[in-house]
């Protein structure tokens, strides 16, 4: 359910999801003519769907991959020099395209500035696209989050259902 709300999130619908939800969940008060009813509370169905004509997809499943590397690395913070050795290959390589991004990816590794590639700015995505961070997830990991945006293609859906009361 966790992944299905950062992905809501994500599409910019949680304030939606949250009204639809809030009166759906919220049991009724003993004082109310509702309480004394033994009818089944209401079924909320929410379809979540990627919008798969733009770039957002590509850039939510990057976002997840960054999130899921950044929460290790602080877990484990060796596994910042997983990343760096990447990045050194990569500038050793001499691509010129990306140079710009890789020095920005060098203060960002070594001063922790992670804000800066998992924020929703443009600036924010240039640096997923060139980033050595997904290096430092085993490889279940990243085939499991691609899974979860896969379904998100297809469309989640999400029922909350209440329960009869007696």
């Amino acid at each position: 359910m966790g992944t299905y709300l950062k992905v809501v999130s994500a599409l910019g619908i949680q304030g939606d999801f949250a009204l639809l939800a809030d009166g759906v969940m919220r049991p009724a008060t003993s004082n109310t003519a509702a309480a004394g009813t033994s009818r089944d509370a209401p079924l909320a169905r929410i379809v979540v769907s990627a919008d798969l004509t733009r770039h957002r997809i590509q850039d939510l499943q990057s976002l997840a991959l960054h999130e899921e590397a950044v929460r290790r690395v602080r877990a484990e913070p060796e596994l910042i020099q997983q990343a760096q050795a990447v990045l050194q290959k990569w500038v050793d390589a001499g691509d010129q395209r990306s140079v710009s991004l890789w020095v920005e990816w060098k203060d960002i590794l070594e001063h922790r500035k992670w804000r800066k590639a998992l924020g929703r700015t443009h600036r924010a995505q240039e640096l997923r696209q060139a980033s050595p961070m997904t290096a430092v997830l085993p490889p279940e990991v990243r085939k499991s989050i691609l899974q979860e945006v896969r379904e998100l293609k297809e469309g989640v859906v999400l029922e909350i259902a209440g329960r009869v009361r007696q």
